[in-house]
Order: structure tokens, then sequence, then C-alpha cells
């Protein structure tokens, strides 16, 4: 999954960059919202963390901005105001959740992942394509009870397709929601990770779960 977190601490920000990156994010950082904003103009998040106390403009005013011009992100708001009044002015603009400084980082990660499932009408922290069982909150997956030897990459790919399953997902799709390094995209990782899972599938004598749909996309699929 891809987020973008926007935050002026430079410290803070480092430190959600390296937290989601080891959670199996794809990450984007900014240190102000009018970065930020053109951060969001230019791509598809699927959640975006918003600090509140924003230089050049406020999470407040661009918030509402988003959703002015349509953008359906999930957004998280992360600020040091706990008064009941700021949860409820970010409620209202459009946020979908509210975390108060200082907070545990695994509750960070743990409610960015459940907006991440909620984008695609998951809300369980596992799901099942036939007899492939794929624990999101663990990262592993198996296949009829045995466990697939995946690496972080190869995962993401599984995981975006399961939250898809069932569509044929176009390569370009899969590109910008899990990797914003165009060196990862220039070493052929997407092509890399398909021959991996493939091998994997055919290994359990369930090959027919991946299908590639040649100049469409992939599908994973139990049907």
């Amino acid at each position: 999954m891809r987020i973008l977190v926007i935050e002026d601490s430079e410290r803070l920000r480092r430190s959600l960059g390296e937290l989601f990156c080891s959670a199996g994010f794809a990450v984007d950082l900014s240190g102000d919202g009018e970065e930020g904003w053109w951060y969001a103009e230019q791509n598809d998040y699927d959640v975006i963390v918003l600090d509140l106390m924003l230089p050049g403009l406020d999470g407040f005013s661009l918030l509402q901005r988003l959703r002015a011009a349509g953008k359906k992100n999930h957004v998280i708001l992360l600020t040091a105001r706990d008064g009941v009044n700021d949860r409820v002015k970010g409620l209202q603009s459009g946020a979908d959740d509210y975390l108060v400084k200082p907070f545990a980082t695994e509750e960070l990660v743990a409610r960015v992942q459940a907006l991440c499932r909620r984008s695609y009408g998951v809300k369980q922290s596992s799901i099942k394509v036939g007899p492939l069982f794929i624990d999101l909150t663990s990262r592993k997956a198996t296949l009829a009870d045995h466990e697939l030897p995946l690496k972080p990459r190869e995962f993401r790919v599984l995981e975006y397709l399961a939250l898809r399953q069932n569509e044929v997902v176009p390569r370009e799709e899969i590109e910008r929601h899990l990797y914003n390094e165009e060196a990862e995209l220039n070493s052929n990782v997407i092509n890399s990770a398909m021959s991996i899972l493939r091998k994997h599938l055919e290994q359990g004598g369930h090959a027919g779960l991946l299908q590639t749909h040649r100049g469409h996309g992939y599908l994973l699929s139990a049907c």
C-alpha cells in the first residue's frame, strides 16, 4: 500500500518513514502543507497521515482542499491538540481518524492498516483466496497450510492482488500503489515478483490462482 506522510518535524517525519517502510508500505514524505498538496494531486494514496500544525498550509486547510477537490483518500490526523473541539473539527472536515501526540507507533500502524483495508472493502486482518490465506498483520501467506517463503516485495504484490481479488489489476496500478522509487521499478521488480509467486503456487498445485491477462494485467482469483 502507498501512503503519504505530511509532518513538519523532520525527526518525526524520518522516523515515520522508516516505521511505515518496515511495515511494508511504500511511503512519500513531505514537510509542509503546500508540498503535501502537490504530492496528493500527483499521486494516488491509500492513506494520508496528516499533521495539523504545518507551515505554508495548515492541516485543516489541506484536508478541506482535498475534500473540495473530490479526493477520497483516507486521512488520519496527527496533532498535539487533544481538545474535543479540534477532534470534532477534524472529523467534520473530512478526516477518517485522529491520533493525538505522543502516540504509540504500533497503534498508528494498526490504524493506517485498517484504513487501507477499508479502501478495498475489507474489514478483517486476513484474506482468503481459495486455499491461499494471507495474514495482513503478520504479513505471511500460507497455501494449503504451508507458509510461502515470500520476501517483502513479493508479499506486497500478493497483498494488493488479494485486496483486489477477482479483478484484473493493470501493472501500472500495481506500480503506483506499491512502489515510489524509480530504482525499484527499473529493477523489473514486478516481473520478478510475479514469477516467484507463480512458482510457489505451481509447487503447491494451485497455479490457476494467479492469471496473466496480456495487455490488461493480473488476476488473483479462486474461481
